[in-house]
């Protein structure tokens, strides 16, 4: 009967410390991991630069741009300083021509077969002037990316993901660099300061390192693609994922395309 009684009580404890492994155990911070591979998956293929071509562009605004909105600084005097002229808001930035700035151009798809591994250079934003620089930042999956503090306040830096883990954390005048990085494809990450409302950027996270922000001039240019058919995006904050369009290249080609948003589009319009 003892043996019996002994034989129950080892295998309720061991029941018992199963679960609590399988309940507990500490938590992982995706915002800061690389995907593992899957077992035994065979190495994807590398990109010949001796064939490689590019697909380079423009984007451009089809319409008046709507007028951004002055920020007030007032309660941050020491970022109200940094700007020789009142501060707005970067929801829309053309340049001559209707030239849209602030677009994510990507290969969407296309590239099936290949490896690329997250760069070990991480992307950076920084903040300064009570405002993020750049608005639109754009890395790979796994890539790190650098958040600085250059101002004389404290920040809260704040991205609001729907695939990857969202984290919040502040950052005071002086501290070291933020370095994250996310796990998941995701176009595109809404940022914002908690002690700031006025602060607004975007994180790209793209699973290839085919991708561009524009500038000013709106022009794009995606280097050393491998000879193939690839499907290509734009995307903008305001305006959405553009009509993806289709491109093929041959070996050492340049393919040319433009895409343009309608100004009317604006999302709520």
């Amino acid at each position: 009967m003892k043996n019996s009684k002994f034989g129950i009580s080892l295998l309720a404890t061991g029941l018992f410390a199963l679960a609590l492994v399988g309940c507990g155990g500490s938590k992982t911070d995706t915002s800061s991991e690389t995907p593992a591979p899957a077992a035994n998956a065979p190495a994807g293929k590398s990109v010949d630069p001796a064939t490689a071509g590019e697909v380079t562009g423009t984007v451009k605004l089809d319409g008046a741009a709507p007028k951004m909105k002055n920020i007030s600084m007032a309660a941050e005097p020491s970022c109200a300083k940094e700007h020789t002229t009142p501060p707005t808001s970067e929801e829309v930035v053309t340049g001559d021509g209707g030239a849209l700035a602030n677009v994510v151009v990507y290969v969407k798809s296309g590239l099936d077969g290949y490896s690329f591994p997250a760069p070990s250079a991480p992307a950076k934003i920084e903040q300064k002037g009570c405002q993020y620089h750049p608005h639109v930042v754009a890395m790979q999956v796994g890539q790190n990316i650098d958040v600085v503090n250059d101002d004389q306040t404290t920040h809260n830096i704040h991205p609001i993901p729907t695939v990857n883990r969202e984290w919040n954390e502040s950052q005071p005048p002086g501290a070291a660099p933020i370095e994250k990085n996310f796990a998941r494809e995701e176009i595109a990450i809404p940022v914002k300061c908690n002690v700031h409302p006025w602060m607004k950027a975007y994180m790209a996270v793209l699973s290839n390192p085919y991708f561009q922000v524009t500038d000013k001039d709106g022009k794009f240019d995606l280097k050393n693609l491998p000879p193939g058919a690839y499907t290509v995006v734009a995307w903008h904050e305001l305006y959405g994922a553009s009509d993806p369009q289709s491109v093929t290249i041959g070996p050492k080609e340049t393919k040319a395309v433009t895409f343009t948003f309608k100004a009317s589009a604006a999302a709520g319009d």
